[in-house]
Parts: structure tokens; C-alpha cells; sequence
């Protein structure tokens, strides 16, 4: 879903104890802003109240796990090539 500016929103959910949440996560911050203000990044902390009501609504059940448009495109940690092809689909 499209913010109100046009971004594509990319969420990631993960948790603290998560070894493969923290190189995703730079894996992101890395790529991410090569596509200036094309995407919209956000993190959901997988087991606070709020980020387990909206994985269980999104039957997510492991992290991390990558939401692009409120869809799931990865469950675990893409090659570094894998994730530039799926952003420029979008």
C-alpha cells in the first residue's frame, strides 16, 4: 500500500534475539537507499503486542520476514542480487 507521498511501503518484522533479523536489516539499509524516496522502510518488533496481533492477521510465524506492499516476499534473509531484482520490480 502506497503512502499518502507515493512510497511503497516495505515492512520487516523481527525480533531482538534474531541473528538473521540484524543482517537483513543492514542488507536494507544498504540497498534501500540507492532507490531514493521510492520506498518507504519500517520495522515491526515481531513480539510486542502490536507486532504479534499483525503477524498472526498476516499468518507470519517466522522471522524475518519482508512485507512489500503489505505482501510477504521473503521469510528468511535474501542473497544481496535476489533482493535489488525483487525491489525493481516495483
Amino acid at each position: 500500500m502506497n503512502d499518502k507521498s507515493g512510497r511503497i511501503r516495505i515492512e520487516m518484522f523481527y525480533t531482538l534475539t534474531c541473528p538473521n533479523c540484524k543482517l537483513f536489516k543492514r542488507l536494507l539499509t544498504e540497498v534501500l537507499p540507492e532507490y531514493g524516496d521510492k520506498f518507504e522502510f519500517k520495522t515491526t518488533l515481531a513480539s510486542a503486542p502490536l507486532g504479534m496481533i499483525r503477524s498472526m492477521k498476516l499468518g507470519i510465524h517466522t522471522v524475518p520476514t519482508l512485507l512489500i506492499d503489505n505482501t510477504i516476499v521473503f521469510r528468511e534473509v535474501p542473497a544481496r542480487q535476489e533482493l535489488i531484482n525483487k525491489l525493481n520490480m516495483y
